[in-house]
């Protein structure tokens, strides 16, 4: 009799055993597989929002097919304590452990709406836009610059929401003063900027930021960056550059970034330069001689008259000899790169070809043909023409 107990009770403990590591199979291929999604969506967690309540709202809009399962799965992998509030983007088919990575991996918004302060050269606009889950594009909602418009009300609203992503992205050739201008009308910021960054000490890159972020640590962010790509470039240097540090380097980097805006001319325009200093020339550049008018506050916003070609100031390229005594305007990566390793040609002159690009000579002859074809293309537009690197 006890013998059939036992043999009963071991049965009965084998079809639990079986049944439980059948469960834990079917439940971790419920987490890893593919989940119901059809389409793409934004899902929100709320901010303070638990495990259980996640887990009710990812099945309740289809995103995964049993809460419970879900909550075991976070639980188990430790990554409950992670989750973040915000808006995430979750793909069709997206398995159960592939949601929680996006929910907990980086703990910032991957869809919603974004606010990107962009502080261009010409101007600062503040630009709303919300991710298109379906398409996985972002749509423009307001646009405005703060300098000039009233906040809409879209913005207004948007700027309430707990989970809306805050962006200031720099493009290259700002200057720090236009920086620190546009950051003092940045509405999301909060404290002062109690002195002007050196010109050219800014990464024009893209921060993320959170609401009420300290300006002068974001400024110091900036600084921190540039510091870091200048330091890595100037060690991959090419060898017989013209530089005796990597503040001269940065100098050459800014004439670069406000003579050309096409990433293949770079290097072809630092080596015009680094030629001319080779043979003891003047570099005759428009934007050093703009700088000295404008000390980078603001655009000029109209052509250089020849007083302000022969006056003499420091950064007047056709009036002094070298390079001018500090950067023009913020580098970017591309430029300071260019600078550092920049082509090797024959090349001592070059002026807009009228594409968008520009012509390049090795002879002033060659230079004066091109500069000829060139004002024949402005005079046809009825505009001004700039020569560029002139004799």
């Amino acid at each position: 009799m006890w013998r059939s107990i036992a043999s009963n009770a071991l049965t009965l403990f084998i079809v639990v055993l079986i049944l439980a590591f059948g469960l834990i199979a079917w439940g971790r291929q419920a987490f890893t597989g593919p989940g119901p999604l059809a389409q793409a969506i934004c899902f929100k967690v709320d901010k303070g929002a638990s495990l259980s309540q996640v887990s009710r709202g990812l099945e309740a809009e289809g995103a995964v097919s049993d809460a419970r399962i879900f909550r075991i799965g976070a639980d188990y992998s430790q990554a409950a304590k992670d989750l973040k509030f915000g808006s995430y983007l979750l793909q069709p088919q997206s398995s159960m452990g592939e949601v929680l990575t996006a929910l907990t991996a980086g703990g910032q918004s991957t869809c919603g709406r974004e606010v990107n302060f962009r502080i261009s050269v010409a101007t600062a606009e503040v630009i709303l836009r919300e991710l298109d889950p379906a398409t996985n594009r972002y749509v423009e909602v307001a646009k405005f610059d703060p300098a000039k418009d009233a906040a809409p009300t879209a913005y207004l609203d948007a700027a309430q929401a707990p989970d809306i992503r805050w962006r200031i992205t720099l493009a290259e050739g700002v200057t720090s003063w236009q920086v620190v201008d546009a950051l003092k009308r940045a509405d999301f910021l909060e404290g002062a900027i109690d002195k002007l960054p050196p010109e050219g000490t800014l990464s024009p890159d893209s921060y993320e930021v959170e609401k009420g972020f300290d300006r002068a640590t974001l400024v110091a962010d900036m600084e921190a960056r540039q510091a870091k790509t200048l330091a890595e470039l100037w060690a991959t240097r090419a060898e017989g550059l013209p530089y005796k540090t990597p503040e001269e380097a940065l100098v050459m980097a800014s004439i670069v970034e406000k003579e050309t805006g096409i990433p293949e001319e770079r290097k072809q325009v630092a080596s015009v330069f680094i030629n001319r200093l080779a043979k003891g020339m003047k570099l005759q550049t428009d934007p050093t001689v703009i700088y000295g008018v404008t000390k980078g506050e603001g655009v000029l916003g109209r052509g250089l008259r020849q007083s302000e070609l022969k006056r003499e100031t420091p950064w007047n390229t056709y009036v002094i000899d070298g390079l001018p005594p500090t950067p023009i305007a913020n580098p970017g990566r591309l430029s300071i790169e260019a600078a550092l390793n920049p082509d090797t040609t024959p090349y001592l002159y070059f002026v807009a070809d009228g594409s968008g690009g520009h012509a390049f000579a090795e002879t002033l002859a060659q230079h004066n043909e091109n500069v000829t074809k060139w004002r024949a293309i402005e005079a046809a537009k009825g505009e001004e023409a700039a020569v560029g690197v002139q004799e």
